[in-house]
């Protein structure tokens, strides 16, 4: 499900309204938490916080001319989900989430190679997030970005 939205505002008002209390706890969350230098904004129909070109003119591989994407956050039908390219490049980063993930919830990691899903709205694991937000600054992603597509 995407939400066909023009702006952060537009998209959490296209939310259930049972839904927008947390999903606004997520978002201030990563954005209190996340290092200096990405930017904010609708991507790929999700909120999502990029690499500016301004940083990293070279954007993105897959759609050139558009900002290096990072993490993104979006409402699905029965979840919200998290995604964050980082876990997905560095094998660390995600060893360390999968790790650390059962001390902060009660309930199974649902996660795919990039998505956290969180079906239940009583046990995201705030915390968690705002450390994870903080383990990758924009150069670090940079240098990921550029490892991985080399290879």
């Amino acid at each position: 499900m995407q939400i066909p939205a023009t702006s952060v505002e537009d998209y959490i008002s296209q939310i259930p309204e049972e839904r927008q209390n947390v999903f606004n706890k997520l978002l201030n969350t990563i954005d209190e938490n996340l290092p200096e230098g990405f930017k904010k904004g609708i991507s790929y129909g999700m909120i999502g916080w990029n690499v500016p070109l301004e940083t990293y003119p070279a954007g993105y591989h897959c759609t050139p001319g558009l900002e290096l994407p990072f993490m993104s956050l979006a409402s699905q039908k029965n979840f919200i989900a998290l995604y964050h390219m980082g876990m997905y490049a560095k094998p660390e980063l995600l060893d360390w989430f999968v790790a650390e993930y059962p001390k902060y919830s009660k309930r199974k990691l649902d996660m795919g190679k990039s998505c956290v899903r969180f079906k239940k709205m009583d046990d995201i694991p705030f915390e968690l997030i705002a450390e994870l937000s903080k383990k990758m600054t924009v150069d670090e992603w940079i240098e990921m970005y550029e490892i991985n597509l080399k290879k």
